[in-house]
């Protein structure tokens, strides 16, 4: 019998982002243990789920420990990771020993005391079990691989799509690896290369260039003989780090120099198209234009500029504000403001209220909207959907939320806290239509498209301001390595 521990810390840092993460936060989502991890995720599409599938397997057994996640936003504070880390570590400790251990963690885990998050958690995991035991880590497609995380787990993936709806199955595939390196059938050895180059949330989209066309040269290294495994990892440009930026990662059976020279080659494929790593965003005033021009709704805004999934605080108002200004009709947005949902909540249904909405954090999203309207639903925030989502979520938590019919539009969602909008359960749920309306605000750009692609009639990156800018020489780095694309345009690599 193979006996592998699941465990899980799962975190993208913003470190542009005026928040920080603490316990509260990780809690508010969950600290799952034990069984409580099999009824969330059991029946998803996460990590987790692909690693809780590999002890269907004869011979095999997945003994799930801790796991938690939090949504996007600021570094972690010291005392929550070394808390959640110390619970990951003793626990595996009290039930050992183990064959292997499988990490389910995000890549761009940043916290205020510790760069790399990530290769820290990984370096204890090592210690606490040995150099023996197989030690596997699953990360998001936007991990900032480091060296410390090649280091310490003995085989590391990312997810090959964006949208991420690949979770279970890389989680799968890793779970498969670490059995059989345990079973003694394979060796791994793997290379790993930083490019030096960032790449822009705009260009991430994998059904499109230039992400399109380097995965098609991931997928002739996965067809080489002796290679396990392999990744080209995005990278988060808002974690402000030393080893921030894209990476090629192989896994070989017992061949590190066929390891090293498959990483290259990628490497050299990402860097050979790093002139189209900016994409393209439309300015305000043309976006809504296009909007109120189509002839046909909705069509999807996505705010880049306050992207909930990288770590903004979803409470920007530049396009509702903007909006009203053209007189733009039939706008659905979605802001994170607590106090609004409390006077909300207070009406009640049917209530009239008068809010000054957004804008809490950040003086250039704002200012913040005064304006009035009658509470059309309240609901406390939370719901599930079992199809396809970003990242293979099932269960959300918004908070207690509530629906504001504004006098001459738009129509908003007041969240609790803030919720990536990966489901269209999140507008079903309140008994909103999403075909019904001309525009549907999204604070996300690549993360919402998996459950609104196929109802927007057009999608529009808006360029708005905020901590997840889409134009990344507007945020203020100190950390990231120099010289890297495209902030110093001389950069020779290869």
């Amino acid at each position: 019998m193979v006996r592998l521990a699941a465990v899980g810390l799962v975190h993208e840092a913003n470190t542009f982002a005026p928040s920080r993460v603490d316990l509260v936060d990780f809690a508010a989502d969950g600290i799952l243990r034990g069984p409580e991890i099999v009824d969330r995720h059991g029946d998803a599409d996460t990590t987790m789920a692909g690693f809780l599938a590999a002890g269907s397997a004869p011979g095999v057994e997945v003994v799930p420990l801790v796991f938690t996640t939090t949504t996007p936003g600021g570094p972690i504070t010291p005392d929550a990771l070394e808390t959640l880390a110390d619970e990951i570590l003793s626990t595996l400790a009290e039930t050992g020993p183990w064959d292997g251990v499988l990490a389910a963690l995000h890549g761009a885990a940043v916290a205020e005391h510790r760069d790399d998050a990530d290769g820290y958690l990984l370096r204890q995991v090592r210690v606490a079990v040995g150099p023996d035991t197989v030690v596997g880590a699953a990360l998001d497609l936007h991990a900032n691989l480091s060296a410390a995380v090649c280091a310490y787990a003995d085989i590391v993936t990312t997810h090959r799509t964006n949208p991420h709806l690949d979770a279970r199955l890389r989680a799968e595939e890793l779970a498969a690896l670490v059995v059989r390196t345990a079973r003694d059938e394979i060796r791994p050895r793997q290379a790993l290369v930083q490019v030096p180059a960032a790449l822009g949330i705009l260009a991430q989209n994998t059904g499109e260039p230039p992400m399109r066309e380097i995965l098609a040269g991931l997928d002739e290294v996965l067809a080489s003989p002796g290679v396990l495994t392999a990744s080209v990892a995005q990278g988060c440009p808002y974690a402000d780090v030393p080893h921030m930026g894209m990476a090629t990662l192989v896994v070989t059976d017992g061949d590190p120099s066929a390891a090293r020279s498959w990483a290259a080659a990628l490497a050299r494929q990402v860097w050979s198209r790093r002139h189209e790593f900016s994409g393209r965003s439309a300015r305000l005033a043309e976006a809504l234009h296009r909007a109120a021009t189509a002839r046909k709704g909705p069509v999807l805004l996505l705010d880049v500029g306050d992207n909930i999934g990288a770590g903004a605080p979803g409470d920007s108002v530049v396009i509702v504000a903007a909006a009203r200004q053209v007189g733009l009709t039939g706008l659905l947005a979605i802001l994170v403001d607590a106090d609004g949902v409390t006077r909300c909540h207070r009406a009640g249904t049917g209530g009239r209220v008068e809010l000054l909405v957004g804008a809490r954090t950040d003086p250039r999203v704002g200012p913040p909207l005064t304006v009035g309207g009658v509470v059309r639903r309240l609901h406390a925030g939370r719901y599930e959907d079992p199809g396809p989502t970003h990242a293979g979520h099932r269960h959300y938590d918004a908070g207690p939320t509530a629906v504001v019919e504004v006098d001459g539009g738009p129509t908003l969602v007041l969240t609790t806290r803030p919720t990536p909008p990966t489901s269209l359960v999140q507008l079903t749920c309140l008994g909103l239509d999403p075909t019904g309306f001309r525009a549907i605000v999204a604070k996300g750009v690549h993360a919402p498209l998996a459950a609104y692609a196929p109802l927007a009639t057009e999608i529009i990156a808006v360029d708005t301001p905020g901590v997840t800018s889409a134009d990344l020489r507007r945020l203020s780095y100190r950390r990231r390595r120099y010289p890297l694309w495209p902030f110093e345009q001389d950069v020779t690599f290869g």
